[in-house]
């Protein structure tokens, strides 16, 4: 496993994420979990993405009590994250002390999930709230996540003492709008990049055919990159990562990670896994190197594809 920074901190350049372990997405056996996290270890993962609204506090639950049984909670970096619509003063401390009760342990990186759109909150309301759970040793770092740049500045112009040290943005190989400005953005002012869904959700694990798409009852159905006249553009993509994956004997999901991980030095990717053999899988993204020529073939062809939002 390779290494890469959030703030002063090495965490490994392939986290997990975990917001499998909820009802949605079917994780809900803490012993399956458990082995999950304990793969992720074994595999030298040291980085765990959590929030308090996955599995309406599973997540977290599952996550600190499986560290803290495998004896490894100071040997990992734990980032969560609060609602949106958690974010008066008030709630950041009553959403963060929940959040510590539920992890059993200080967090070392606390986002916020997302702006507050609907409930008229103060930027420095929250932000410096957030500083202040720095100060006072329940939180290590502030990051954001979902925020474009304009307010990313102005939540940053809040900060007295501390700095943001990430943003977490959607970003795979067929979804890269956050090239337009996040990832130039983090790069200028050494932010890590927290790239979720860094697969598409499954879309480019090479799992799924155009003939073979999630059941509606699925909750990938509803997602764009899975609507049929989308998906025959992302399968395109899959094909050439099997093609490129046999040169070097890994599978698809492990050479689209590893186009993103060579996109920029400050992305880190936390794809999810629901079994201890997709965290090792997604794990073996790392430590081996693609060619520039086959990196250009997939920034080349799916430089291309246009997911289209509005289908009806």
């Amino acid at each position: 496993m390779e290494f890469r920074y959030i703030g002063d901190v090495k965490v490994s350049e392939v986290g997990l994420g975990t917001w499998q372990f909820s009802d949605s997405w079917g994780v809900t056996s803490y012993d399956l979990a458990k082995s999950i996290i304990e793969r992720a270890l074994d595999v030298g993962v040291n980085f765990f993405d959590t929030a308090a609204v996955y599995g309406m506090g599973m997540s977290e639950r599952f996550l600190g009590q499986a560290l803290k049984e495998l004896g490894e909670r100071e040997n990992v970096f734990i980032a969560t994250k609060i609602p949106g619509e958690f974010l008066s003063r008030h709630d950041v401390f009553k959403a963060t002390k929940r959040s510590m009760e539920r992890l059993g342990s200080y967090i070392d990186l606390m986002q916020v999930h997302w702006p507050p759109c609907w409930d008229n909150i103060p930027t420095c309301e929250y932000m410096r709230a957030l500083e202040e759970l720095v100060h006072i040793g329940a939180i290590r770092m502030i990051g954001l996540s979902d925020f474009p740049p304009e307010l990313i500045e102005s939540a940053w112009s809040c900060l007295s003492t501390e700095d943001i040290v990430s943003i977490q943005v959607k970003y795979n190989l067929v979804e890269r709008d956050a090239e337009k400005e996040i990832i130039p953005y983090a790069e200028a002012y050494d932010l890590s990049v927290l790239a979720w869904s860094p697969l598409a959700k499954g879309a480019l694990s090479g799992k799924y055919r155009p003939e073979n798409l999630p059941e509606f009852s699925d909750v990938r159905e509803g997602s764009a990159v899975f609507h049929p006249e989308n998906f025959r553009q992302v399968y395109e993509i899959v094909k050439l990562l099997e093609e490129i994956g046999v040169k070097y004997g890994k599978k698809p999901s492990q050479v689209a990670l590893k186009w993103l991980l060579m996109a920029s030095e400050k992305v880190i990717v936390i794809p999810g896994a629901k079994s201890p053999e997709q965290v090792e899988e997604n794990a073996g993204a790392s430590g081996w190197t693609m060619s520039l020529d086959d990196w250009m073939k997939l920034e080349e062809e799916s430089g291309k594809i246009r997911i289209t939002r509005v289908l009806w």
